[in-house]
């Protein structure tokens, strides 16, 4: 494995690169496997109570929360973080359940709005209470107060590093 087989110095000389030491090692790993079944165990969970993936969930949760309960499908792809070929495929699926509806843009022909039913924010509203009980069970019932508030700066540096600034970036939901 590339993380197992690398030398333990995090120095790196004129010509290599700079490993992670055994401590990043293990944090990344832990970082990897966590997220891993994280992720897992909030999609088991939607998939059980409400037959959809969270990736479904995220994006119903930010239907709801937009004005009117719409948003053009390409600010949906953006903030999702998914590609519009991937979140195509995912509206068209939600549609399928009613739960959501596409429209066109009047001032774009090209553009598209996604747009929460009332089925939709109705199965919400059902799922949410377990959903919440899920996040609570899996992350924040095992963490202090104070290792909340640690994780919460930790992802905001991460995520503002990452999130770039360019116009005109090479990202897969701008595609």
């Amino acid at each position: 494995m590339e993380y197992m087989d690398t030398p333990s110095t995090a120095t790196a000389d004129a010509a290599g690169p700079r490993w992670l030491d055994d401590e990043e090692q293990r944090t990344w790993l832990a970082y990897i496997h966590a997220s891993t079944l994280l992720e897992d165990f909030l999609d088991r969970q939607l998939q059980r109570d409400a037959g959809m993936p969270h990736v479904y969930y995220g994006l119903l949760v930010q239907l709801s929360a937009a004005p009117r309960r719409r948003l053009r499908m390409t600010e949906l792809a953006k903030s999702s973080k998914i590609t519009r070929s991937r979140l195509s495929h995912a509206i068209a699926r939600l549609e399928k359940s009613g739960w959501v509806r596409r429209e066109d843009c009047p001032t774009d022909k090209r553009g598209q709005f996604a747009i929460l039913t009332d089925a939709g924010f109705d199965v919400l509203r059902q799922t949410a209470p377990g959903h919440v009980h899920a996040v609570r069970q899996a992350l924040f019932d095992r963490l202090s107060p104070e290792q909340q508030k640690s994780l919460g700066e930790i992802m905001r540096i991460v995520a503002e590093g990452l999130q770039p600034k360019e116009a005109g970036a090479d990202l897969p939901w701008l595609r």
